[in-house]
């Protein structure tokens, strides 16, 4: 869920400066997954996925109601961030490196850090992973070996933050993927009022039980 913008190089980042930051406005980027520094970014436009808006295409809804995945959540951490950062012919380059794996391995191990992940005949095959602060969810990166995979993700989380409350679907930037659920460009003083109120709010991510299996039909109701 990241594209290009203004770097402003920082010293290094801990977890707690990290959940400082997001509160803040800002996130971390490297130049390449080889490079060990990092730098904030924060974007003139936030795209923002309104919450109470999410379009959801119709043939994509009749794909999330066949439960044609399996839907498994903060099952598979460092198996997610890791195919989100693999190079893939369109995109060479990922801005994930090393240090970033490390941090949110560290935020996903105190809770503020969270995968949706879709799974067929045992083997993952897509999924997203994002951060949670209050009521508001930044979504950082996904991925889909299998067609709809990263989509259905993207739904089954839409869902699960409606369902717990939340107040803020951060998706960074505008892109062309993103475009088709409603993705609208917030300018950066209309975001920190948006940032601001949802950080504060409280959120239930575990809104279905832990272990619970949702199925599409359950996703698709929430959307409703």
């Amino acid at each position: 869920m990241k594209a290009r913008s203004t770097p402003i190089r920082m010293p290094a980042i801990t977890s707690e400066i990290m959940l400082r930051a997001y509160a803040a406005g800002i996130f971390p980027m490297a130049e390449s997954a080889d490079d060990p520094g990092l730098f904030w970014v924060e974007p003139e436009l936030r795209g923002v996925i309104p919450l109470d808006r999410f379009h959801l295409p119709s043939r994509l809804a009749r794909t999330v109601r066949a439960d044609r995945f399996e839907i498994r959540i903060d099952r598979e951490f460092d198996h997610v961030i890791a195919a989100c950062a693999e190079s893939k012919p369109d995109r060479p380059e990922t801005w994930i490196n090393g240090r970033i794996r490390q941090i949110f391995r560290e935020l996903f191990a105190l809770g503020h850090v969270h995968t949706v992940e879709c799974w067929r005949d045992h083997r993952l095959v897509g999924g997203l992973y994002g951060l949670s602060l209050g009521g508001a969810f930044f979504g950082e990166s996904m991925f889909h070996r299998e067609t709809d995979a990263s989509k259905v993700a993207l739904v089954h989380l839409v869902a699960r933050l409606r369902r717990g409350g939340y107040r803020l679907l951060d998706a960074q930037f505008q892109t062309s993927h993103l475009a088709q659920f409603g993705t609208q460009e917030v300018p950066r003083a209309a975001y920190q009022g948006l940032l601001e109120q949802a950080v504060q709010a409280q959120a239930q991510w575990w809104s279905w039980p832990k272990g619970e299996s949702v199925s599409g039909a359950q996703a698709l109701a929430e959307l409703a």
